[in-house]
């Protein structure tokens, strides 16, 4: 049972328990208040036999209530065969019933000079001593006593917590003066504790560690101070999910409430060695918002805070995988639940992400926010990598003031054997309505696209890369960019525009586009790929294209031949018949099939490919319609070849497979 029952049952029984010459003592009491609870509709009996040497005690309340410390029972029963101790004292032990639960074993002495109780159940044993010189003081024994019997007074600081698993060992005193606050004040040993909320955004699992606590409570005023080491275990709190080190961790807490507002914490401390030491305050509104809060960290080893600390904000961002290191310290500030300071100093930090998308090295400097006054900083990195391309060094100027991060002007960072430019950078952090908010621009200056080719492990294309993007946004986990990017490849242009990505650290990163393409020279493309010979000159356009984690499930595709003065228009036989296998088409020509096979190369009037993209299945299209079919490659002099397509549906992944097998050289031509 609970502290409130177990103080108040010796009261009545030595109210009912003196000397006894009568076979039956009855008493019916309404009422019963005391410091610590109130006790309503009770009910003792106590039947003794005249000679017998020990009688039989019944004792019932209706409601047992101590609000203090959150505990409510009804219907309360215990029953027990009462004993003289041969001191002037008595002895009573017997099952002890709260409504339909669990019974407990109550065992009670009542000695001349103190009263001791021990409740019971299993293994878990819960003592209380108290000495008639001083009735207002209690000391509370808990051996392996589950965590679960506090659910009620962790209650009254926490209604949503529900208390699952763990036990409590230790000693508290308990000081129920009239005239002082009540007071509980001891040291308790946690062990395997889990604790979770309805919501499921808070939950803590195998917690285990050593306290000392102090809480007192008032008409309308709680204080509670926390100190001790945190051994193991690990707990949610929103996206906040924390792994304790084998180390123990050093934890103090000082918290108060007042009236109807809500708890506020004046002082904190979290001590992880080398990782993190933490200090701060922070104050809740009545509904539980978090309203201000000042948080001083520091880490002379930042490796161990991915897995310690920042593994459910790095989930939510796709940077589970991130690695650490270098040493930083932080000043953060809440106001009103505002965002107000930010001031983060990096020394040598290194940032990797383990699937090579990105890589820091080198950060040293400061990058300082402020909502008001404005604040300067600078941040310098050595060196890095962009999905595996090398990029510079670079120092980056910052300024802030009425809530926003910006460049206070351009930044050059070396890259590929050209440049980017930073042209500006703004960033508001997260607030009540809004994420995190960045916008900037940048341009792109004469990129090598061999390069890039390299580092991505594509075919060895060759030329450069250039664009301008005056500006990106990013918004909800989502990047929409205005202008767009310019390639020079295979002697010709690629423009793309309507530029976004969705998720871009996250699951299934998503990009959509608008891609053009002007006088490619296909004898260099169709030689990058091995695809066999086409010479001649090609335009298109491959419209909403849409990339689910870099694969394609949606585009408007349509790829054509367009004659330019003085080039050759020519493809080899092997180009022909890779066309045939992978459009699922025919040869049709002016000699007999069998004869085709003799000739290297023939001459073109035009090509022509489009496919539509949408559920796996590509509609296909030509030049023009030939029969059932639609025209793919339409032949020029003698032999005279035409291409054919006669499957206006084809299967994506199958085509894709069907790509694939072109570049083994795993095909066949067919022949009408």
């Amino acid at each position: 049972m609970s502290l409130p029952m177990l103080r108040l049952l010796p009261w009545l029984l030595l109210a009912c328990a003196g000397p006894v010459s009568a076979r039956t003592l009855t008493a019916k009491i309404d009422r019963v208040t005391t410091a610590v609870a109130t006790l309503e509709g009770v009910s003792v009996r106590l039947e003794w036999p005249a000679q017998a040497t020990q009688g039989e005690l019944s004792l019932t309340a209706r409601r047992i209530s101590a609000p203090d410390l959150g505990y409510r029972y009804a219907d309360v029963s215990w029953r027990c065969p009462l004993l003289r101790d041969g001191q002037g004292g008595w002895r009573c032990d017997g099952a002890l019933r709260a409504g339909k639960g669990r019974p407990l074993q109550l065992s009670l002495d009542l000695g001349a000079a103190s009263t001791d109780a021990v409740l019971s159940q299993g293994r878990s044993r819960f003592a209380l001593h108290r000495r008639a010189a001083a009735p207002d003081l209690t000391t509370l024994d808990l051996t392996r006593v589950p965590v679960a019997w506090a659910q009620a007074l962790a209650g009254q600081a926490w209604a949503d917590a529900r208390l699952k698993s763990g036990t409590l060992d230790g000693k508290l005193v308990v000081d129920a003066s009239e005239r002082k606050p009540l007071r509980v004040a001891g040291t308790l040993e946690l062990s395997g504790a889990g604790f979770d909320t309805p919501d499921g955004s808070v939950a803590a699992e195998n917690i285990a560690g050593r306290f000392d606590i102090d809480y007192r409570k008032a008409a309308d005023n709680a204080q509670v101070i926390l100190a001790g080491k945190l051994r193991q275990g690990e707990f949610l709190a929103g996206n906040a999910y924390v792994v304790l080190p084998a180390v123990p961790v050093d934890l103090r807490i000082e918290a108060s409430q007042s009236g109807n507002e809500g708890w506020r914490l004046p002082h904190f401390e979290w001590r992880d060695g080398n990782a993190l030491q933490v200090t701060g305050r922070a104050a809740w509104s009545a509904d539980a918002e978090l309203r201000d809060l000042q948080v001083d960290m520091d880490s002379d080893d930042v490796s161990p805070l991915r897995e310690r600390y920042l593994s459910g904000w790095l989930a939510l961002a796709g940077l589970s995988g991130i690695g650490l290191d270098g040493a930083l310290d932080a000043r953060v500030r809440l106001q009103g639940g505002k965002l107000e300071v930010v001031d983060a100093r990096l020394r040598d930090v290194a940032i990797r992400d383990d699937r090579d998308r990105f890589a820091f090295e080198g950060l040293d400097g400061a990058v300082r926010f402020s909502a008001d006054v404005p604040v300067t900083s600078e941040l310098h990195w050595r060196g890095g990598q962009l999905q595996g391309m090398d990029f510079g060094a670079a120092t980056l100027p910052f300024e802030s003031r009425d809530g926003v991060l910006r460049l206070q002007r351009q930044v050059v960072i070396a890259m590929l054997g050209g440049r980017v430019d930073l042209e500006s950078m703004e960033l508001r952090p997260p607030g009540a309505d809004a994420g995190m908010q960045i916008e900037f621009g940048l341009t792109l200056s004469r990129i090598d696209i061999g390069r890039i080719a390299t580092a991505l492990q594509l075919p060895a294309f060759t030329g450069e890369l250039s664009g301008y993007i005056p500006r990106a946004r990013y918004a909800d986990d989502r990047i929409d960019f205005d202008g767009g990017l310019a390639l020079e490849l295979f002697d010709g242009r690629v423009q793309v525009s309507s530029l976004a990505m969705e998720r871009p650290f996250g699951v299934a990163p998503t990009l959509s586009a608008d891609i053009a393409l002007e006088d490619i020279d296909l004898q260099a493309l169709t030689g990058v790929f091995d695809f066999g010979s086409i010479s001649g000159r090609m335009d298109g356009r491959i419209g909403d294209l849409r990339l689910v984690d870099w694969s394609a499930t949606a585009f408007n595709a349509e790829l054509h031949t367009e004659r330019s003065p003085g080039v050759r228009q020519r493809i080899s036989q092997r180009a022909v018949q890779n066309i045939s296998s992978v459009g699922d088409a025919s040869f049709v020509g002016s000699l007999q099939g069998q004869l085709i096979g003799l000739f290297d190369d023939f001459g073109y009037k035009r090509i022509g490919i489009s496919c539509r993209l949408a559920n796996e299945v590509c509609e296909m299209g030509g030049l023009h319609s030939a029969g059932d079919g639609f025209t793919i490659v339409e032949g020029a002099g003698i032999p005279r070849l035409d291409v054919v397509g006669y499957n206006r549906r084809v299967d994506w992944p199958t085509l894709v497979d069907r790509v694939a097998a072109v570049g083994k050289g795993d095909v066949k031509p067919v022949f009408e």
